[in-house]
């Protein structure tokens, strides 16, 4: 392609600068505007410059990429409604045996997870729960933060609905999901199996240095800590889920249940743990079923009663009987509806998680994928038999405004006729059907993903060297958008700001309310460095 007007060129690079500032560095002090106003930037001043017309701006909008991104995050949306990331979560922490295992699972299970709900949604699921686990047991929390991005990095690339990068290669290659999937699954899953060993050998010593390794993570989280993904302070403990007045009875309770040291205080003692008794005994009598942590609350507030309660107590027991059967008569009741209302919410959660299913079975089968999202987002939204507007309220709008900015502002760079001017010198070197030239290409990607993101490196090189390819075989025309595929997702774990996992985690992370933990740019470095090289190398001899 022809070098455009030397004015469109130094203003289409002008333009698309400051979106690439705007988009690695939102919040730059001359300009706090963000990703998305960045992205909106750029693509305006790609029109007013005349770099593009109005009509090629509207044209380089990709509407099947935005639909089939709008579908996948539709779909997790009523997932995460349905539990299905706390059952994941509860993975992480049945039957563990210590630090070790339990960084095995995190990457095992944010690989999974990221294939299939994308590693963006995976991250903001999973993070602050990892944390937790870290923080209760005394645990470093890095190694388990970096497990968790650099796997949902590394799992989010065997599949088109995987991450953003992987749904534009899959539209504009036009490789059905089912051939997607196999060509890259293999390298997926060597490449989480390589980046665990490395972060057990990097970690080693830090992860056995734990007084309580045999059983750190058994029975980490209580099954009430499970209700959902986003932990709050309230239960970091129980003692935290207690009221003052409450806490202070219970210690009362316990101090005045213990052997009598204050012999003035005998007569009262033995008066408070006879009524104690007798509170117990009509608890059972009402409900065999109460829980302790009840039966602990009215024993304190019965047992700090006053002298008059106490009379007025003893004066109304003939009653309490009649009482008692028609408490036990609600209680029946209220079971009963509750019985009803769990069976709707299985029913619900059954049909959605047929619907996704069927979703990625039809895939598979090679329909249309944009379309099939969307189809089974309204599908759930049809089951679940309720104004759809808060889940639709959760979908990040704002990340598809950016794809529109960021389609336009790349679309016009592309016509300034930089970038093929760039590959015509790049080509000859980084032919696919020679290791070297496999080489070459994996290091631009790589280079090129850190330092413009991997989105728009795709979209600058994707069509580039998939025609590259083509001239050579149509297999290679495959291979070439695979191998772009994979090394453009794991450059991702090269450097904190490689990709959006990386930064979702490190943000969740530091903003955990009495959790928080800031994993640092370098501490992310010192691992990133070493496992994208190893895991891309390995990688790239298993694309098929």
């Amino acid at each position: 392609m022809a070098m455009a007007p030397e004015v469109k060129v130094v203003l289409g690079s002008l333009s698309f600068a400051i979106f690439w500032v705007l988009a690695v560095f939102p919040a730059v002090p001359f300009l706090p505007i963000g990703r998305t106003a960045g992205s909106l930037l750029g693509a305006m001043l790609m029109v007013i410059f005349q770099v593009i017309t109005p009509d090629q701006a509207y044209a380089a909008i990709d509407l099947p990429i935005l639909g089939l991104l709008f579908g996948t995050m539709v779909v997790s949306v009523y997932l995460e409604r349905a539990d299905m990331f706390k059952y994941l979560s509860k993975l992480l922490s049945w039957k563990s045996r210590g630090p070790k295992d339990l960084l095995c699972r995190i990457c095992l299970i944010s690989a999974i997870s990221s294939a299939l709900f994308t590693n963006d949604t995976s991250c903001v699921v999973l993070t602050e729960f990892v944390l937790k686990i870290a923080r209760q047991h005394n645990l470093p929390p890095h190694p388990f933060l970096l497990a968790l991005a650099s796997s949902a990095n590394i799992g989010s690339s065997a599949t088109p609905i995987g991450n953003p990068q992987n749904l534009v290669i899959a539209v504009q290659s036009k490789i059905s999901f089912g051939n997607f999937v196999n060509g890259i699954l293999p390298a997926m899953l060597v490449g989480v199996l390589v980046n665990a060993l490395i972060l057990l050998a990097m970690y080693w010593k830090l992860l056995s240095s734990q007084k309580d390794e045999e059983d750190a993570t058994a029975q980490i989280v209580a099954e009430e800590d499970m209700n959902s993904h986003r932990f709050s302070p309230a239960t970091l403990s129980h003692v935290t889920s207690i009221n003052p007045q409450e806490w202070n009875s219970k210690m009362e309770t316990t101090s005045l249940q213990s052997p009598n040291v204050n012999g003035q205080k005998g007569h009262v003692d033995n008066t408070l743990r006879s009524r104690a008794n007798s509170v117990d005994n009509e608890i059972h009598r009402v409900s065999s079923g109460a829980s302790d942590s009840a039966r602990i609350s009215i024993e304190s507030k019965e047992v700090l009663s006053t002298d008059v309660t106490f009379q007025r107590r003893e004066e109304t027991v003939p009653s309490k009987g009649v009482e008692s059967v028609a408490s036990s008569r609600d209680v029946l009741s209220e079971q009963s509806l509750q019985g009803k209302e769990k069976w709707k919410r299985m029913f619900r959660k059954a049909c959605l998680y047929l619907v996704t299913i069927g979703m990625l079975v039809s895939l598979l089968m090679g329909l249309n994928m944009s379309w099939t999202a969307i189809t089974a987002a309204l599908a759930l939204a049809v089951l679940d038999f309720k104004d759809a507007r808060p889940n639709l309220e959760k979908v990040s709008y704002s990340l598809l405004i950016f794809f529109c900015g960021m389609f336009i502002t790349v679309d016009g760079f592309n016509r300034t006729g930089i970038p093929s001017n760039l590959w015509d010198r790049m080509e000859p070197y980084a032919q696919i059907d020679h290791i070297s030239g496999i080489a070459v290409l994996a290091v631009v990607i790589l280079f090129l993903s850190n330092l413009a993101s991997n989105v728009p490196t795709v979209l600058l090189l994707g069509a580039r060297v998939a025609a590259s390819a083509a001239a050579i075989s149509e297999a290679d025309e495959k291979k070439a958008w695979l191998i772009l595929a994979w090394v453009s997702t794991v450059a991702g774990n090269l450097s904190l700001l490689g990709s959006a996992a990386n930064l979702i985690v490190c943000e969740q992370a530091r903003r955990a309310l009495y959790l928080g933990y800031n994993l640092s740019f370098w501490r992310h470095l010192k691992f990133g460095v070493p496992s994208t090289l190893i895991v891309t190398a390995i990688g790239l001899t298993l694309i098929r």
